[in-house]
């Protein structure tokens, strides 16, 4: 076994390695990046090193630097994760060249099986079956065309070298093919260095299903049964589970041989997965093999009880397979679930910032988080925004299922939009926990997916208000501490008046809809009026936002989050993003003087229009930030004095990034 590894990765994939190489004693090197220098894998390894600039092309990708710090170290081989150079034949080969063990599969596979062309002609000869379509090397539109009329439509294009749904078009009538074929060979030259396409037979209602294999140097391969991974998003995986809703012991078997000879045709020694398209009748083609772990590996091991990563370590240096394949068994029904910094309400257009609060449900025997971040880590423009994997497992799906809805209602994410609701509106979607499973699924399901925005429920802007009333009270306390007379009654924030009732305005927005609360403190509890109907409310609030609540008798408990003036309320599955207005300074015309001083997208900022210290009139321009393509130009609230700014021109920011420091004039 090895002494001591590097890394060739970041995040979470990374922190993955580094927690099996602890594990077995194994001393881990880190790689990073400029923008990752104080990232959670580097603070994770027992050592780091630098290997440039934040762009992947100039450091992650950079074979050179990667061999150059592995011999620096002192590494015996390196682990290079899934993604940048985790299946590069290059990489392979120099590491070979180097005398570092790369921890994967030989040169000859990754060549093999990285044109999708190529790997099909060996799977023929192989035996495997292949979804019917033309895999040769005659590229000419019009042979091309005549072959795809062949096929019979519908018909997809796919790039010979591509993966991630690049290079990719999806032909329903033969005379729209040429146009389709041109884009796809642009898109394939563009994103691989190659236009050579392949066509094939399209499946209306096709199920995505992988098999995990693995390979020694002895020889020996087995498979470590299913998974499915049909729920996607623009061909990326978003929900992936095993075993396989609906298999048979007939067809897995089937499956699992078929996988296997591929793994043989090649040579494969590591971790490896062959992805298999299969119809709703249960017959499967052979689509690609990834000579890597996959990003869903977890739900394997969850139900096989294996650590893939340490079997990696194993056979890479020379041991063989820890077991046989009648040795391996399925226990339960295993989920996981990509959680991302990314706004569904847009397109799922990626976002990135500051995690202000990350409060992940807890782990143990049915949960499990892989991640590459921690609170008040940076979800950055430069690589993949993955926050974490969240992985639940059970006796069987059912239970599964409802694991995974708890622990997404569980997630508590601040500082970047994400994907937490949009994943637990999926898995608690009819379609899916039925297993009426294809690739179209989340097209199918849209309506119940991404349904109307609608408003908070009362019980929300009762917890902003009732969190709001109690942080206003501790911060009371707090100063009365500290002051040489601490039982005064001046201390007290209760909206005491004389001659007068104790009732305040408390506003706040939710989007378009703005409320003014009336608040009445009534000593041990709160009278709040929401929309003209009174409520009794109290409760208690710990430092982390968890909010114990009672409302008119019922008991409950959500957090609140503060993150400038935003109020994040989580409870029972949902999130609300609350806006707090001052009303002192509101215009009742639903300009509060947080106004727009708050990211509205992620963006980079490229001009600074004012000067700190000026005085401004409200509607004053402040600063321009471009995002989606437009520049946005964040205004003053209302007049007042710019303090200063939290960005300088060209810093890229958060959705929701404080952008400015504004003091609304007193007058």
């Amino acid at each position: 076994m090895f002494n001591k590894i590097l890394i060739a990765n970041r995040g979470e994939i990374a922190c993955r390695v580094i927690k099996t190489a602890r594990r077995l004693g194994i001393k881990t090197v880190a790689v990073y990046s400029e923008a990752d220098a104080g990232a959670r894998h580097v603070r994770l390894a027992d050592e780091a090193v630098f290997i440039g600039p934040a762009a992947a092309r100039e450091s992650y990708l950079v074979i050179d630097n990667i061999i150059a710090a592995a011999k620096q170290t002192g590494a015996q081989a390196i682990h290079p994760g899934y993604g940048f150079l985790s299946e590069n034949e290059e990489f392979c080969h120099a590491c070979d060249e180097a005398g570092i063990v790369f921890i994967g599969p030989p040169v000859s596979a990754i060549r093999a099986m990285g044109s999708k062309s190529e790997a099909k002609k060996l799977m023929e000869k192989a035996g495997v079956p292949l979804t019917p379509g033309y895999h040769g090397d005659h590229q000419e539109p019009g042979f091309l065309n005549v072959q795809a009329d062949a096929i019979g439509y519908p018909v997809l294009i796919k790039a010979a070298a591509g993966g991630g749904g690049k290079g990719m078009r999806l032909v329903e009538r033969s005379e729209d093919f040429l146009d389709a074929l041109a884009s796809c060979k642009r898109e394939a030259a563009s994103s691989f260095g190659s236009d050579h396409v392949l066509v094939e037979k399209y499946l209306t209602r096709p199920r995505h299903i992988e098999i995990q294999v693995f390979g020694d140097t002895r020889g020996n391969v087995v498979y470590l049964f299913e998974r499915d991974c049909s729920v996607q998003r623009r061909h990326q995986k978003v929900l992936e589970e095993a075993p396989a809703p609906g298999m048979t012991l007939e067809r897995r078997a089937a499956m699992g041989k078929a996988a296997v000879d591929a793994a043989k045709a090649v040579g494969y020694v590591g971790a490896g997965t062959v992805e298999f398209i299969a119809n709703q009748d249960g017959t499967f083609y052979f689509m690609e093999m990834n000579t890597r772990l996959q990003v869903e590996h977890p739900v394997t091991e969850m139900i096989t009880g294996l650590d893939l990563v340490e079997w990696q370590l194993r056979v890479a240096s020379g041991e063989p397979l820890p077991l046989a394949q009648e040795q391996l068994a399925i226990n339960g029904h295993a989920l996981e679930a990509r959680i991302y910094a990314e706004d569904p309400s847009r397109g799922f257009l990626p976002s990135t910032g500051r995690l202000v609060h990350l409060a992940p449900p807890e782990e143990g025997m049915h949960v499990r988080v892989d991640t590459g971040v921690e609170e008040g880590d940076e979800i950055s423009p430069f690589y993949d925004p993955m926050i974490a994997k969240l992985i639940v497992w059970d006796v069987n799906r059912d239970r599964a299922l409802a694991r995974m809805l708890q622990a997404l209602a569980d997630y508590r994410v601040v500082g970047v939009s994400n994907n937490i609701e949009f994943l637990s509106r999926l898995t608690a979607c009819p379609a899916f926990a039925n297993a009426d499973l294809d690739t179209g699924l989340i097209e199918r399901e849209k309506d119940y997916l991404f349904p109307e925005e609608a408003g908070a429920h009362r019980e929300a802007w009762l917890a902003v208000a009732l969190a709001e009333l109690l942080r206003e009270q501790e911060r009371a306390a707090q100063s009365a501490g500290r002051h040489p007379e601490p039982a005064s009654p001046w201390h007290l924030r209760d909206g005491w008046r004389v001659n007068a009732d104790a009732t305040r305005s408390l506003v706040f927005r939710l989007g378009e809809e703005q409320k003014h609360l009336q608040v009445e403190n009534l000593g041990k509890v709160f009278r709040i009026v929401v929309d003209g109907v009174a409520s009794i409310v109290s409760g208690s609030i710990n430092p982390r936002g968890l909010l114990r609540a009672e409302f008119d008798g019922l008991r409950t408990a959500v957090t609140v989050v503060v993150a400038g003036e935003r109020r994040h309320v989580f409870g029972h599955g949902r999130a609300w993003q609350f806006a707090a207005v001052d009303a002192l300074h509101h215009s009742g015309e639903g300009g509060g003087a947080e106004g727009g001083l708050l990211a509205p997208m992620p963006g980079k900022v490229i001009a600074l229009i004012a000067s700190e210290g000026a005085t401004v009139e409200k509607g004053a321009p402040l600063l321009i930030l471009e995002a989606m393509k437009m520049e946005h130009t964040i205004t003053a609230p209302a007049a007042g004095t710019v303090k200063g700014f939290r960005f300088a021109v060209g810093d890229q920011v958060g959705d929701g990034a404080e952008l400015v420091d504004f003091e609304v004039s007193s007058a």
